[in-house]
């Protein structure tokens, strides 16, 4: 599996679907190229799923959708939600990123 979810962020993301009325909306993660490192998270809404560009896994209630090109940056990447004082956002702790711009968002492998 590419992409693990933690129960928080799946909460957040279940939250958003809500309020946004995205009632049978996947969440789709994948990685563009781009940002100070070289590629950039994506992470959104979709709801179109193809059987043969795209792996798909269930966690904690909410469907993630990953395109298989992204599956090779993306493998054993854990989405999360922090919540604090200084920042509130997803994050990525993704083990085959080599170097990691200071946003976050954008990583190299």
């Amino acid at each position: 599996m590419a992409v693990t979810l933690t129960e928080k962020a799946a909460h957040e993301i279940k939250r958003i679907i809500e309020d946004q009325k995205l009632e049978g909306n996947m969440l789709r993660v994948g990685v563009t190229g781009g940002g100070c490192s070289g590629f950039s998270y994506s992470l959104g809404f979709d709801t179109n799923f193809d059987e043969k560009a795209d792996s798909k896994s269930v966690q904690h209630g909410i469907t993630v959708i990953v395109d298989k090109k992204s599956d090779l940056y993306l493998d054993g990447t854990k989405l999360d939600f922090y919540d604090g004082l200084e920042k509130r956002g997803f994050t990525f702790e993704n083990p085959n990123a080599v170097k990691s711009c200071g946003c976050g968002s954008s990583f190299s492998a």
